[in-house]
């Protein structure tokens, strides 16, 4: 067959499908014991997040991709959702093993809970069944199950090629291909254990045998299996759901859902297995022996889901031999391998004996071949390989147990909790896989994911993306550019003259100025300028570009100067008065201010030491800071307006600070231009609040940035004056102030847009 193949597809062609993971945790206290808190409510409807659900317990999460097409974005989707999950179970930690945290009694464990529907309240008594059938620490053995499907246009051309002997129409054709695959998989499912098995703990050597053999509990006699053991048939799909209603109807189960297997047939309707399966065919395959690898935060590594993609074509490609006990024998073989893995054992093929050594290199050189006849391109993952073959101390199990050893089981576990729980809060603000998109747009998307709806990226380079909930479809650019806010809206508050009209007519407080078309009808205005506080800026900007503010005044040539980098970026300019105060960004969704934000300018604290550019080039060094909005700070930049603003000073980019003097950089308080953010939402009288809504809403705005300067914020008669409304606003300035509270503005945008 591997001939066959090399025939009709070209080098790579044949690792493209459909790939999806359901990974299973234990969200724990920080001494290591289970949660008895119900499920976060930020994550909303349990039985409607595709993405982030529970298992059997209130405090066994469940972490689900969608369906991709390759194995790199399925690694840094499960990465975003453990991110996103240990950042919002707050003071709470994800045990990163398969077996489970201190459990004293099943009394203890918080079975799952859901609404008042039907569908809720089936869900919850199948839940109650289970821990009176199986017991309840057993319920919380976590695991990975694998999903996948070969790309349709694969098995259409082998199809279609007539090379495959195999009768029927496409449908049987395509359950054939699965139904062999299937039969492999569990023929050596016995290697994956060897190389994924993952479950040590402390109770998986109470038997003192097992104790420096062991490699997967859970797939053991011990795991979590059916009392008896079940051999369903895999010669056809009929065969296979007959199986299961016979199983059902002798009562070893009481629904297909408790078919205990190492694999699973998949169908196009969960909710119908077994009338789907016989109707629309096998939809894909579940492979269920995978064990969590806790040296990893998703909790398997890349490598060894690239290793999943070879091994899917092997059970495609491996000519299956007949020996009636197969399945007995490969269940044995599985059991050896789980307890006794890490010794030299001798395994059965088809009634023969084999040293496992032999049977796994045997495989792995036959996957081996495949790659290179094949051009797959993974020789280094198959090396890896070979040297978990040669030498168990290369098993991810063998440094599981060396790591409980040094450590002890519960110590060891909460290290790698805590460690994994930092880096998601270091890099709260990422969405891994998308840091090319602004942060804005990261930080809805990940908001989006966190409650069930799909975010999808339609244009990369313009931030534009659409996100699906339940049928309804919303197209969003850059966070916060809706389909809320009309076409006229965007364009009142691009032109600053009109914004400027429109609020002065609705009697809202505005700065007086000029509009100017050139520079020389600026030059002849000149006079009214010198030495006078004002503001010079482009007619059409954001971001602080092109913006020059002298508050004490200034002299005629730093005028003319400002006034050249105001028409730089427009062909219209203001020059307006400078309103005396703190300047706030008011950040309005809906009808509520959802962030008030006071941002200063670019600046640096003084150490007597050090000057200006070598403090500058410290502070750049910041996490938080970055470029082009991809972080919540920008990186501050010395260029010819940070430098006019120190001759002001009597400065320049070597003077260096006395110790703890702060020095501003810039009279503009931009965070696009260096500035910091400060939270003051919790700080401000409602009555500046209101003004800032009905500023939003005489433009029609549905979000919008107000720009305001208050004399004194804490006084209601204080003097104020919006200097500015702003279409699309980034939100990420008011996730993640410099300091103050972090405010969850993507929730905001998504009940704006009714997902919510």
């Amino acid at each position: 067959m591997i001939e066959i193949l090399k025939d009709l597809f070209k080098s790579g062609e044949l690792l493209k499908g459909k790939y999806g993971i359901e990974r299973e945790t234990l969200r724990v206290n920080n001494d290591g014991k289970l949660s008895k808190k119900t499920h976060p409510k930020g994550f909303g409807n349990k039985l409607k997040n595709k993405y982030i659900t529970i298992d059997f317990s209130e405090s066994q999460i469940e972490m689900v991709t969608p369906p991709l097409d390759n194995m790199k974005e399925v690694h840094n989707f499960l990465n975003i959702l453990y991110d996103i999950v240990s950042v919002e179970i707050g003071d709470e930690y994800l045990w990163p093993q398969s077996m489970p945290c201190l459990i004293e009694n099943n009394d203890e464990i918080p079975i799952g809970t859901y609404d008042d529907s039907e569908e809720g309240k089936r869900a919850a008594e199948y839940r109650k069944s289970l821990i009176k059938t199986y017991g309840g620490r057993k319920q919380l053995i976590c695991g990975i199950h694998y999903n996948f499907s070969f790309d349709e246009n694969i098995i259409k051309k082998l199809y279609e090629s007539k090379k495959l002997n195999i009768n029927g129409d496409y449908k049987k054709f395509r359950d054939e291909i699965y139904l062999k695959v299937a039969r492999n998989f569990i023929r050596y499912r016995w290697l994956l254990i060897y190389l994924l098995g993952n479950s040590i703990d402390d109770e998986a050597c109470i038997k003192e045998e097992y104790c420096d053999s062991i490699i997967s509990y859970r797939n053991s006699k011990y795991g979590y299996r059916n009392k008896e053991n079940l051999y369903p048939s895999y010669d056809s799909v009929n065969a296979y759901v007959n199986s299961l209603k016979s199983y059902i109807n002798d009562q070893y189960i009481r629904s297909y859902k408790e078919l205990y297997s190492s694999i699973r047939l998949k169908a196009k309707d969960e909710k119908n297995l077994l009338n789907s399966l016989e109707h629309d065919g096998i939809n894909y395959l579940e492979f269920r022996s995978i064990d969590i690898n806790p040296f990893e935060k998703s909790g398997i590594s890349l490598d060894d889901l690239y290793f999943l993609q070879l091994f899917n074509l092997f059970a495609l490609i491996k000519d299956e031999e007949q020996y009636d006990l197969w399945q007995e024998e490969a269940l044995e073989n599985a059991d050896k391998i789980s307890l006794f893995g890490m010794n030299n054992i001798i395994l059965k093929k088809n009634g023969k004996d084999i040293t496992k050594e032999n049977y796994a290199l045997e495989i792995l050189d036959e996957i081996s071949n495949m790659n290179s006849i094949l051009g797959l391109g993974k020789e280094q993952v198959l090396k890896e390989i070979y040297n978990k073959i040669l030498n168990h101390k290369n098993t991810t199990a063998y440094k599981i147990k060396q790591n409980i050893k040094e450590k002890g089981y519960i110590n060891s576990n909460m290290i790698l909790s805590e460690m994994y729980k930092h880096e998601a809060f270091e890099k709260r603000f990422n969405l891994e896989g998308y840091e090319d998109l602004e942060l804005s747009t990261q930080i809805l998307m990940k908001e989006a994911i966190k409650k069930g709806i799909s975010p999808q990226v339609i244009d990369r380079a313009e931030n534009f993306i659409s996100l699906e909930f339940d049928g309804r479809r919303e197209y969003v650019k850059q966070a916060t550019k809706t389909s809320k806010d009309n076409y006229v809206t965007v364009l009142i508050m691009e032109n600053k003259s009109v914004t400027k009209k429109v609020l002065k007519d609705n009697n809202i407080k505005v700065p007086s100025g000029y509009e100017f078309h050139s520079i020389n009808e600026a030059l002849d205005h000149l006079d009214n300028f010198i030495n006078k506080p004002i503001v010079i800026k482009p007619k059409s900007t954001n971001f602080g570009i092109g913006i020059s503010i002298f508050k004490e005044g200034s002299n005629k040539d730093d005028i003319i100067k400002a006034l050249k980098i105001a028409f730089s970026s427009d062909n219209t300019v203001l020059v307006e008065e400078f309103i005396k105060g703190m300047e706030f960004r008011f950040l309005v969704i809906g009808d509520e201010v959802c962030g008030i934000l006071h941002r200063v300018p670019a600046n640096v604290k003084g150490d007597g030491i050090h000057n200006i550019k070598e403090l500058v080039e410290e502070k750049n060094k910041d996490s938080l800071r970055g470029y082009k909005y991809r972080t919540p700070l920008e990186k501050i930049n010395l260029g010819d307006i940070e430098k006019t603003f120190l001759r002001l000073q009597n400065k320049n980019f070597d003077y260096i600070p006395k110790k703890e003097e702060i020095v501003y950089l810039r009279e503009n308080s931009n965070i696009s231009t260096g500035g910091d953010s400060i939270d003051f939402t919790d700080d401000i009288l409602d009555k500046y609040k209101k003004i800032a809504v009905q500023a939003t809403q005489k433009v029609g705005a549905k979000v919008c940035g107000v720009d305001m300067i208050i004399e004194d914020y804490r006084k209601e008669d204080s003097n104020y004056g919006i200097i500015e409304l702003n279409f699309n606003p980034a939100i990420h300035i008011h996730c993640y102030p410099y300091k103050g509270k972090e405010r969850n503005i993507g929730e905001k945008i998504l009940e704006l847009l009714g997902f919510i």
